[in-house]
């Protein structure tokens, strides 16, 4: 009969592992990868909360940032935004006491409807303190500029005399795009 029990207690103990084993693939393994994509959900929505939450802090400051650059814009009209163009790099260079060589306009279409870009290559020569200055000056005036492409040369053996090549980019919105939209 030892024998027996001996066999029984055995079949009782595979009988446990297995139903250990099921219940281990069936109840625990999901219950804990549920868990974890719980926690991950609850990770990623702390983060975008916070996100949110400083995109609303910063709101005003956003605001005032895209009424600047509205502001800023070129003219829808091809002449007047030429005139822009051509006006403001004719006081830069003047106030940086560079020569203005040359300036090229050209029209930019984009695939998005609601902005459009006016695209003006200029050629200035001076010496690395003019140069600086004219750049200095481009890039914190009030025109919505963006400098594409910057080429610099020297034109004597000693680099006193530079060549700047520079394309800058103006932004041209669309008479729709020229309002915030408030969700107030």
């Amino acid at each position: 009969m030892e024998t027996k029990n001996r066999e029984k207690m055995l079949l009782i103990a595979v009988a446990v592992c297995i139903g250990l084993l099921v219940v281990n693939y069936l109840i625990i393994n999901p219950l804990t990868a549920s868990y974890s994509a719980r926690q991950d959900k609850i990770k990623d929505l702390k983060a975008k909360f916070s996100t949110g939450t400083n995109i609303m802090a910063s709101a005003q400051s956003i605001e005032s940032q895209w009424n600047r650059m509205r502001t800023n814009t070129l003219s829808l009209n091809g002449t007047v935004t030429e005139g822009q163009l051509f006006k403001a790099f004719q006081a830069w260079s003047t106030s940086s006491q560079v020569v203005l060589v040359s300036q090229k306009p050209q029209s930019k279409d984009s695939d998005d409807p609601a902005y459009s870009n006016e695209e003006i290559h200029v050629d200035v020569t001076g010496n690395l303190t003019q140069i600086f200055n004219f750049l200095y000056s481009v890039e914190s005036g009030p025109l919505g500029l963006r400098v594409d492409s910057l080429d610099l040369a020297s034109r004597d053996d000693a680099g006193r005399q530079l060549a700047l090549g520079l394309t800058v980019s103006g932004l041209i919105l669309n008479p729709d795009t020229n309002t915030v939209a408030s969700n107030k």
